[in-house]
């Protein structure tokens, strides 16, 4: 897997731009772009976005390197082991607060046969976060993912600002 820097350093490339030519477009100098591209240091946080836009990729795409999973619908042979799978729910509050919660589905398949509350998992005084996991149908979501669906199946952004995101891996 690519580096950051390694990142940088190809889009620019691509772009057929000096060092010099990205460090103006970005505000900086070309010591910091240097930097950037053999991975002494990394652009800060309020760069990435120019960054991404100026090369025409996603944010995911310069610091991953690779975009978000899709959703998708494996048919056949292609599709995975339900019981392999892990139920990734992120949770991110307008207040700040953070939720990340993986669930093995087998787990949560052996827990709706026998009537567990998925809906009672408690994180603390955050009325926000406990009410956006009782809305989670946990059963629904399996009869997706049974159906073949993977990948980022759920993206929720609330009126408050609160995002969910449900993945299926």
């Amino acid at each position: 897997m690519s580096s950051l820097g390694n990142r940088i350093s190809e889009y620019r490339r691509q772009r057929n731009i000096t060092q010099e030519q990205l460090a103006e477009a970005m505000g900086v100098t070309s010591q910091a772009v240097s930097k950037w591209e053999n991975d002494i240091s990394c652009p800060d946080i309020s760069i990435m976005p120019q960054l991404a836009d100026f090369f025409s990729v996603s944010l995911d795409k310069l610091v991953r390197g690779k975009e978000p999973t899709r959703p998708q619908v494996l048919q056949g042979s292609a599709r995975k082991d339900i019981n392999a799978m892990v139920l990734r729910v992120v949770i991110d509050s307008a207040k700040g607060d953070k939720v990340r919660v993986n669930l093995p589905m087998a787990l949560i398949i052996a827990g709706l046969e026998v009537g567990m509350p998925f809906a009672s998992m408690n994180f603390g005084d955050n009325g926000s976060l406990n009410n956006t996991m009782k809305q989670i149908d946990f059963s629904n979501i399996i009869k997706l993912v049974e159906s073949g669906m993977v990948g980022n199946i759920v993206e929720v952004e609330s009126a408050d600002g609160d995002t969910v995101s449900i993945f299926v891996d």
